[in-house]
């Protein structure tokens, strides 16, 4: 795993817009209530991976999330910060995405939402029906003459509350976001991802397995829970968020994105631990760690990735390496009418606005290429060589070979890097800055017992 110190960036801290003119690259989340429970709480996340928000108070099936608006700054891979809204858990610090909300199928989830905001402001669950708003139906709010003011009961600005509530359904993936105003809110930031996992082991699924090893009420959605990921792909126009940081209005037809990131971050930062220290607001890493697929063990299972796109237009998200088997989008199987099977490989996530795909994937070395059947191919010599800091060495998993003087590493146990992103490749820049925006790897270890630590 990328350690804090193999990947610390310098950055400038200035809060001010500038154009930038330096690239610093490293190469290769039914009751009615007015006021919170006591505390908020996450689980405490792993160093890879989805980091869940499981809920405080109410019981097992009746989880009672708090979230407060709040404002706060960004870093960006080119050395600007960003003016943000966001969604924070309970009384925490700002932070960018909002909390990763994570619940069973069945659950009577509730979310106290207060608004610290000079404007009002609310939460949607799209995929989720039967919403409760402050214990009654939630609906769109009008003005006398007719128009919409919010798409569901928004909490007063200035410290106003409103609480929701719905039974979760389907399992799958979501995203949440303000219902107020969303071309102005959810583009600054009040937006967040909400897994629902189903509650029971599904019809037909392996002896002794747990409902959390699948990804939706079929059995052949079954994966690894270690090797879960999230793709939280969004857009920054840094002239709004200046306008809004400065009370001004904008004009949304001069909307022009040109910042794009992965769970809250650009690359490189995209690829650090989540929590990573130097990060204080964007707790939320993109780095797939997985191990190789035993295609002998029955018992192994694929890694899972649940890709969310809260931007304006279409992401064409590109892992390299492998396909993946699309088995939910919008957080419905895809089945037909009397149940068959739906999925379907893709080389390219083609997620459009508002949309979310769930997506299977495995990893393993079709030829089996080690240095008893090494690649056929001439390794080209070393003038003609560029080593990145990832290369173990070696072409072969799990093996290390000693490098030329001066060229530095942070490969630790012969481990593959196998690159991930956009692929419109304007949106893998950072206001012109190339190769930054939504990057990151997928990091697949030799088998075990290894010394990857």
């Amino acid at each position: 795993m990328m350690r804090g110190d193999a990947v610390m960036l310098w950055k400038a801290r200035n809060r001010r817009l500038r154009r930038p003119t330096l690239l610093v690259a490293l190469a290769l989340v039914g009751a009615t209530m007015t006021t919170f429970v006591p505390a908020a709480t996450a689980e405490t996340p792993s160093r890879v991976g989805i980091a869940c928000t499981t809920g405080v108070g109410g019981g097992v099936t009746t989880p009672i999330f708090n979230l407060t608006t709040k404002t706060g700054y960004i870093s960006l891979p080119d050395g600007n910060t960003a003016f943000m809204w966001g969604y924070s858990s309970g009384f925490d610090g700002f932070q960018h995405p909002g909390p990763v909300l994570c619940v069973n199928s069945g659950d009577t989830v509730t979310v106290i939402l207060r608004n610290t905001l000079t404007e009002a402001a609310s939460i949607v669950f799209p995929g989720q029906t039967n919403v409760l708003a402050d214990g009654i139906p939630a609906q769109p709010q009008l003005t006398g003459a007719g128009a919409i003011t919010s798409l569901t009961n928004p909490a007063a600005a200035g410290g106003g509350t409103v609480t929701y509530s719905f039974v979760a359904g389907d399992p799958g993936t979501y995203l949440y976001e303000s219902g107020t105003n969303p071309e102005k809110q959810v583009r600054m930031g009040l937006f967040g991802a909400l897994i629902v996992r189903p509650s029971v082991v599904p019809a037909g699924g392996a002896v002794g397995s747990a409902a959390s090893e699948y990804a939706n009420n079929r059995a052949d959605s079954r994966f690894n829970p270690a090797e879960e990921f999230m793709v939280l792909l969004s857009e920054i126009d840094p002239y709004q968020h200046q306008a809004v940081e400065n009370n001004k209005s904008f004009n949304l037809n001069n909307y022009h994105p040109r910042y794009w990131l992965i769970n809250g971050r650009g690359f490189p930062d995209s690829i650090a631990d989540n929590g990573a220290s130097w990060l204080p607001t964007q707790p939320y890493g993109a780095l797939a760690q997985v191990g190789e697929f035993n295609r002998a063990d029955p018992a192994d299972q694929p890694g899972m990735a649940r890709y969310l796109n809260v931007g304006t237009e279409d992401y064409p998200f590109h892992p390299h390496g492998n396909n993946g088997l699309v088995v939910a989008r919008d957080g419905r199987a895809l089945e037909g009418p009397t149940g068959e099977d739906l999925s379907f490989e893709k080389f390219a996530i083609n997620i459009g606005p508002g949309q979310t795909w769930d997506v299977i994937f495995k990893w393993y070395d079709a030829e089996s290429y080690s240095p008893s059947n090494p690649v056929p191919v001439t390794v080209p010599q070393l003038a003609n060589e560029s080593i990145g800091v990832f290369y173990s060495g070696s072409p072969y998993l799990g093996t290390k070979e000693t490098l030329p003087p001066g060229i530095q590493s942070v490969n630790q146990c012969g481990e593959y890097y196998i690159i991930s992103h956009n692929h419109a490749l304007f949106q893998i820049t950072s206001w012109g800055t190339n190769m930054t925006g939504p990057i990151t790897y997928m990091r697949i270890d030799p088998p075990t017992p290894n010394n990857c630590g």
